[in-house]
C-alpha cells in the first residue's frame, strides 16, 4: 500500500519539479545561469528519502518528528550529490544498528537513554543540519552534479564538497566512539581535559577503543563518498583530475577530530554528574548528584552541533593541504 501511494504522489511531484526547472533552464540559458535537475535525479531525491525515512520510523530509528526532518535533509544532499546523500545513507544505517547494539548496558549508564535510539527532528537537524546548508549553497553555486576535488579547477565545489563530508564524518565518528566506546573495554575512560579516570558515559571521556571506533566511523562516511563519486562523475572528467583517495583518508580524519571537539566541548560546556542514588550519568545538578565536570550550558544537542560547525570549517582546510601535500598540484 505504502509503495502504491509512493509512486502516486511521486510521479506528479518529478513531473512537476522537473517541468519546473526546465522552464528555469530555458528562462535563463542565454545567462548560463540554471541547468535543469534530471528527472531521475528528482525520483531518487525524494523516494529515496522517503522510503529510509518510512524504513526508520517502522524500525523506531526515527520519531515521527525525526522521520519529516531526515526526509528533508535527504532531499536536499540527493538533489546537491549523490556523494552527499551515500554518506549520509551510511551514517544512518550503521548509526542506527550501533545505537541498539548493547542497548542493555547502555540503559544503565545514561538517564537519557531511549529504547532504540529513537532520533526526533531536533536530532536530525543538530547532526545533519550544517550538512544541508553546506549542500544548498553547493546546489545554488555548483548545480546537480558529482565533481572530482580539484582545488585548482573547482575550488568552490571542492571545498564545499569537504566541508559536507567533514560535517558527516563529524557525526559518524562521534556516535561510533560513543556507541562503541561505552559499552566496549574493561576500564573506565578518561576525561579528556584533565586525563582522570570517570564513569563511563561522562561527556568529554574517551578512550582508545572509542577513539579508533571515530576514526572507523568516519573512514566508512569517506569510503562511501569515494565509491559513488567513482561511479557517478563523468570519466573523462575523472581521468584528468587528480587520484581521489584522499577523500577516505579525510574522511577518518574528521571522526577522529570531530569526535575529540564533541568530547572537549562535552567536558567542558556540558554539566556531566553522577546520580548517587540510581548510579546514572545525569546533566543536570540536584541534590543527589556528585559532580564530575563540565558547566550546564549546553546539552548533547548543542554539543554536536557545534562540533559538526567546526569540523566543517576545518575539513576544507586539512583536504587543501593534503591535496597539496601528497598530490602535487599540475
Amino acid at each position: 500500500m505504502f509503495l502504491a501511494v509512493l509512486v502516486v504522489v511521486l510521479l506528479p511531484v518529478t513531473l512537476l519539479f522537473w517541468l519546473t526547472n526546465v522552464f528555469l533552464y530555458s528562462f535563463y540559458t542565454s545567462q548560463n545561469v540554471w541547468e535543469p535537475i534530471s528527472p531521475l535525479r528528482l525520483l531518487l531525491a525524494i523516494s529515496l528519502p522517503a522510503l529510509i525515512a518510512k524504513n526508520g520510523l517502522r524500525k523506531k530509528s526515527l520519531s515521527k518528528s525525526g522521520a519529516e526532518a531526515g526526509f528533508l535533509v535527504g532531499l536536499i544532499l540527493t538533489l546537491s550529490s549523490y556523494c552527499f546523500m551515500a554518506s549520509l545513507l551510511v551514517f544512518f544505517l550503521t548509526g542506527s544498528k550501533l545505537t541498539k547494539w548493547r542497548s542493555g548496558q547502555k540503559r544503565k549508564l545514561d538517564s537519557d537513554f531511549k529504547e532504540g535510539g529513537q532520533r526526533n527532528w531536533l536530532q536530525v537537524i543538530c547532526n545533519a543540519g550544517i550538512a544541508s546548508e553546506l549542500s544548498l549553497l553547493y546546489l545554488i553555486d555548483v548545480g546537480c552534479s558529482e565533481f572530482p576535488i580539484d582545488f585548482q579547477k573547482r575550488y568552490s565545489a571542492s571545498w564545499l564538497s569537504m566541508a559536507v563530508l567533514g560535517a558527516l564524518s563529524c557525526s559518524c565518528g562521534d556516535t561510533f566512539a560513543s556507541e562503541i566506546g561505552s559499552v566496549v573495554g574493561k576500564t573506565d575512560p578518561w576525561l579528556v581535559t584533565t586525563f582522570q579516570r570517570v564513569p563511563r558515559g561522562t561527556n568529554g571521556g574517551i578512550s582508545v577503543v572509542g577513539l579508533l571506533s571515530s576514526v572507523v566511523g568516519g573512514t566508512v562516511t569517506g569510503l562511501a563518498y569515494f565509491v559513488v563519486l567513482l561511479l557517478c562523475a563523468n570519466s573523462d572528467t575523472m581521468l584528468n583530475s587528480h587520484p581521489q583517495w584522499p577523500i577516505v583518508v579525510l574522511g577518518g580524519f574528521c571522526g577522529l577530530v570531530g569526535s575529540l571537539i564533541d568530547s572537549i566541548v562535552g567536558a567542558t560546556l556540558q554539566y556531566s554528574g553522577i546520580n548517587l542514588k540510581t548510579g546514572l550519568i545525569v546533566e543536570q545538578p540536584s541534590d543527589n548528584v556528585r559532580y564530575i565536570s563540565g558547566v550546564p550550558l549546553l546539552d548533547n544537542h548543542g554539543v554536536n552541533l557545534l562540533s559538526s560547525v567546526v569540523t566543517a570549517f576545518l575539513a576544507p582546510h586539512v583536504a587543501l593541504y593534503m591535496w597539496s601535500y601528497f598530490i602535487p598540484m599540475r
